[in-house]
């Protein structure tokens, strides 16, 4: 049985993403109702159906109130140029009373949003639709903003771009930081890829960035740290700071353009600038404040002007960062110069905030120190490593946390370690949760001193030949179920093939042109009536090995059984179906006898076709007289080993 596929852990949610309802033009007493919320990326909070659905027109208008705020406005105008790039209408803007077949959109911080926790209301909506008008009513600039979102995603998800379903919305995220670090200081990524990516985590609500902007080789050739791949990547007009940005870096006006995309899209950029290790660019520039005479990527903190430059590059750069919070790095300094370290932290801490801004670091301090005491305790920790400072190490000193767990959420690309390959989107979605930080060192889910989690990108392999799109493709991989946690945890359900097609649907979004879509998304086989349809079975021989793995059109997940002769494996058609056969393609634990059964009302069932003496595993397929029903079962009868049934896929065909 050594063939047989690990089992992978999994959580179990309530919802299927489904493809929107679209029944303009028939009469409520008739229509269905829009029990499914729209197929939106992230799913919603809260949904409550109506019946039919609303057609946009390009005569449709985005309405602000007199008086409303220039970011609302410009938000108008924003949604109407992106609605122009992602679907065939032309909406107008305009300011006043909205009229039939408007969208309105406006903020007020006291409106109804649910379950929002109160700090995170400003991020919340409400949309509503009517058979005659849309209404988006955000509980600030960013919840507006997310409401927008949820407008365009839904427009996508319907035939012909231009309707969504009647409905309300209430929505609202799960956590304050939903974030990801791209480490830009060990290889340059282009202000167009920077952008992109700004736009695409709006569009998945996505809302905090952080670039980490100086590092170095791990390993000096030969020992000889002249010899170092390092950067710094901003570039000042300052003569005082003449080479220590890189030739390949960002200019004043390009960190502008980053800041504008930035508050567009709703997310905020945290700049890192990371000492007194991963310092060789600082001192290259300036050997005498680093360690062994400057051969070291490491700062001498012996020496009061290494400590000194380092608040001379902090007030350089300040002024440019336009968000509240600053990353002081201050992670893998030599465990024996604790003592410097600890002053370097409580020096640098106050000092940044003196410049206006909170202060980020990496959590160093139980490998530092044997734990917080002593150090600055107004900083948030990103809890990287649980042997460095574990989240609840770091909670018990009484710091807030965000959740960067490296064996869990770091990207190394194409390495041999951590996620050379990108981190597995269906283990995020059904396994993992910002309060998950692996062993025993997960926290309580939400957590009040768990603000949220970013997944980072580190570019150790220096001199290895990859683009940033090649890391674009390793990013995408598990992006949208990484924002999909983040925002409503399990509201999207357990069928990952489902939400692959939402995530295939809504796409990218707009202002992504840049970016290639490299997902590769479940294709069913052509007429298979059972794809993505409910999968229910008799047990599960682990919580990863679900039901729905056997009908999300993914040859590599599996359904498996317990270890009894009298398991089955169902599927609800939806409806009455025709069909005369299907096919089985069973994993080494496969069934040695067995009945296909078909059931008008998921009680009582016939049998339409039998296997006995199976011999092997793999592909099996059985035809018999067409039928009609809505449920088909596999309903097993002997297994063929010690196992329980095993099946990769369970495909009912006309």
């Amino acid at each position: 049985m050594n063939q047989r596929k690990p089992a992978r852990r999994a959580i179990l949610g309530s919802f299927l993403l489904v493809p929107l309802l679209s029944i303009t033009g028939t009469s409520p007493a008739a229509a269905e109702v829009n029990t499914a919320p729209p197929g939106v990326v992230p799913a919603l909070q809260q949904w409550t159906g109506g019946t039919g659905s609303l057609t946009l027109t390009s005569s449709s208008r985005i309405v602000v109130p007199r008086g409303a705020p220039a970011a609302l406005r410009s938000l108008a105008a924003q949604v109407a140029a992106e609605a122009a790039e992602l679907t065939s209408l032309r909406l107008t803007t305009a300011t006043g009373t909205p009229r039939a077949g408007d969208i309105s959109l406006r903020i007020d911080a006291s409106a109804d949003f649910g379950s929002a926790k109160t700090d995170l209301r400003p991020e919340a909506y409400r949309l509503t639709v009517t058979s005659g008008s849309v209404e988006i009513v955000g509980g600030g600039r960013k919840g507006a903003y997310y409401g927008t979102r949820t407008l365009l995603q839904s427009l996508l998800g319907s035939a012909n771009r231009d309707s969504i379903p009647v409905g309300t919305a209430v929505d609202y995220p799960d956590y304050a930081v939903r974030g990801f670090m791209l480490d830009v200081g060990r290889r340059y990524f282009t202000p167009e890829f920077i952008k992109s990516y700004l736009h695409w985590m709006g569009w998945l609500k996505l809302n905090t960035f952080q670039l980490h902007l100086n590092d170095n080789e791990i390993q000096a050739p030969g020992g000889d740290w002249s010899q170092a791949v390092s950067a710094f990547r901003l570039k000042s007009s300052n003569p005082a700071f003449a080479g220590l940005g890189a030739d390949q870096g960002y200019t004043r006006q390009d960190w502008n353009s980053f800041e504008d995309t930035a508050a567009a899209n709703g997310v905020t950029i945290i700049p890192e600038i990371d000492a007194p290790a991963h310092a060789r660019a600082f001192v290259k520039f300036k050997p005498e404040i680093g360690l062994d005479g400057g051969n070291s990527d490491h700062l001498d903190l012996s020496n009061p002007a290494a400590t000194e430059f380092m608040k001379s590059v902090y007030a350089e750069f300040a002024p440019w960062f336009r968000g509240p919070t600053v990353h002081i790095g201050i992670d893998e300094y030599p465990t024996s110069l604790v003592s410097q370290y600890k002053t370097y932290v409580n020096t640098i801490a106050p000092y940044v905030r003196s410049l206006g801004k909170k202060v980020n670091a990496w959590g160093s301090f139980s490998a530092m120190s044997g734990g917080g005491a002593g150090y600055d305790k107004s900083m948030v920790i990103n809890s990287w490593n649980n042997g460095w400072y574990s989240p609840k190490a770091a909670v018990a000193d009484g710091y807030k946390v965000i959740n960067s767990n490296d064996g869990l959420l770091y990207v190394v690309p194409f390495a041999n370690y951590y996620h050379g390959q990108g981190l597995d989107g269906r283990y995020i979605f059904n396994s993992w949760e910002p309060h998950v930080f692996g062993g025993t060192s997960d926290l309580t889910p939400q957590d009040p001193m768990l603000l949220g989690a970013m997944p980072a990108v580190w570019n150790d392999l220096v001199r290895a030949t990859y683009t940033e799109l090649e890391v674009h493709g390793l990013v995408e991989k598990s992006f949208a179920a990484l924002a999909q946690k983040m925002w409503s945890g399990t509201r999207a359900g357990t069928n990952y093939a489902a939400f692959l097609n939402r995530v295939g649907t809504v796409g990218q979004g707009p202002g992504t042109a840049y970016l290639p879509d490299t997902v590769a998304k479940p294709e069913p086989t052509p007429g298979d009536l059972a794809f993505n349809r409910a999968a229910t079975a008799s047990s599960s021989e682990t919580a990863s090995l679900v039901p729905s793995n056997a009908v999300d059109g993914t040859p590599s997940t599996r359904w498996a059984s317990q270890y009894t002769n009298s398991e089955w494996l169902g599927v609800d058609l939806g409806s009455r179906q025709q069909f005369s056969k299907v096919n089985l393609d069973w994993e080494s634990a496969y069934g040695k006898d067995y009945d296909i059964q078909a059931s008008d009302d998921g009680t009582t069932w016939r049998t339409v076709a039998q296997r006995r003496g199976l011999a092997k595993a793999g592909a099996d397929t059985l035809t018999f007289p067409a039928t009609t029903a809505r449920y088909v079962r596999m309903q097993g009868i002997t297994r063929a080993t010690g196992y329980g049934y095993s099946l990769y896929s369970f495909e009912v065909l006309p």
